[in-house]
């Protein structure tokens, strides 16, 4: 059965169906609905995992997997990771068994709509399938604003906007966010509490563009040493790389949209007006664009690109990954000073 955002969530709060299948790239939001299973399943449940390869070499592991009982006599569930097309005959298997009492939750990031595998689950009566797309941000704000209301919280239309923009547009991000603010604000259902604007900017100051600025600054600018100094700081934090990345990457995409234009005999000023440069920013722009060429900017796009796929592809490196690409174009641009 196809499931919708709605469906997919009240399906992971009252588990029933035998098996949830999230398939499609958006790590973050399938990571988020994987939690709210293991929420409602208890923090005594006993968790399985499991992965593609593994139930290409067994086939039958996931439908045992699904009957057996726990150890302790808890709760039990198995989240499989990374699972394509081999997984197949594993998962036929499961919705063939004649029992299986413990739910399965199966994410398929590189699945398609048409792949044999969510056909599979969209044609079983106890299966659901459910399409883990990045969210339009006006989507993810009325998903923000349902989750806050989930948790007893009260925020303004224009503070999901801006939470919105601060995580990236990650999903898992933002909800972590208001689950942050609940705790802080001791919110609840049953005694709703107001996020002001005030709580806002002192919870979330490391989501917001300032916070993560001085990392672009120090890309744009070449120093591998300050550099370091900010992924140091944004990784004790516990941020997550992909809002910087796309933040860097907005940055580049704008720098290489006026150094078009500055090569097509436009004066810099022009350029940084036409833009619409805040003021505070334009002595940094003017230095970028005398630093950057258009076949660096190029390059570089490429290499952040590369770097937040790798970041939300399954068994990824993680925040590794997003560190290795801004150092080495630090690096690259220090020697050309």
């Amino acid at each position: 059965m196809k499931a919708n955002a709605g469906q997919v969530r009240a399906a992971l709060d009252h588990p029933r169906h035998r098996l949830i299948l999230l398939h499609g790239p958006d790590a973050g939001l399938a990571a988020e609905l994987a939690a709210r299973l293991g929420k409602a399943m208890g923090d005594g449940a006993e968790r399985v995992d499991l992965d593609g390869p593994a139930l290409k070499v067994d086939p039958a592991r996931l439908a045992d997997e699904a009957a057996s009982l726990s150890l302790f006599g808890d709760k039990r569930w198995i989240r499989v990771a990374g699972v394509g097309e081999e997984s197949v005959p594993a998962i036929a298997a499961l919705l063939e068994a004649e029992r299986a009492g413990n739910p399965v939750l199966a994410v398929a990031p590189t699945a398609k709509a048409t792949s044999k595998l969510v056909k599979l689950a969209l044609d079983a009566k106890d299966a659901l399938a459910f399409a883990c797309y990045p969210p339009s941000p006006a989507d993810l704000e009325r998903q923000l604003a349902g989750t806050a209301r989930e948790l007893g919280l009260r925020v303004d239309p224009l503070l999901l906007r801006r939470l919105v923009a601060a995580s990236g547009g990650e999903s898992a991000i933002a909800v972590r966010e208001l689950e942050k603010f609940a705790l802080y604000l001791d919110a609840d259902p049953d005694r709703p509490a107001d996020l002001t604007p005030q709580a806002f900017d002192d919870l979330a100051a490391d989501l917001g563009e300032a916070e993560a600025g001085r990392l672009v600054e120090s890309v744009l600018a070449g120093d591998p040493a300050l550099l370091g100094n900010e992924l140091t700081r944004l990784r004790e934090s516990g941020v997550s790389p992909i809002p910087w990345l796309r933040q860097l990457q907005r940055r580049l995409l704008s720098l290489a949209a006026m150094r078009a234009d500055l090569d097509g005999g436009e004066p810099v000023d022009a350029v940084m007006k036409r833009h619409r440069v805040f003021f505070r920013e334009e002595q940094a722009t003017a230095r970028a664009l005398r630093a950057w060429g258009p076949d660096q900017l190029a390059r570089a796009l490429t290499r952040i690109r590369a770097a937040e796929r790798a970041i939300m592809a399954p068994g990824n490196a993680g925040p590794v990954l997003a560190e290795q690409a801004v150092e080495t174009i630090a690096r690259a641009q220090a020697r050309r000073r």
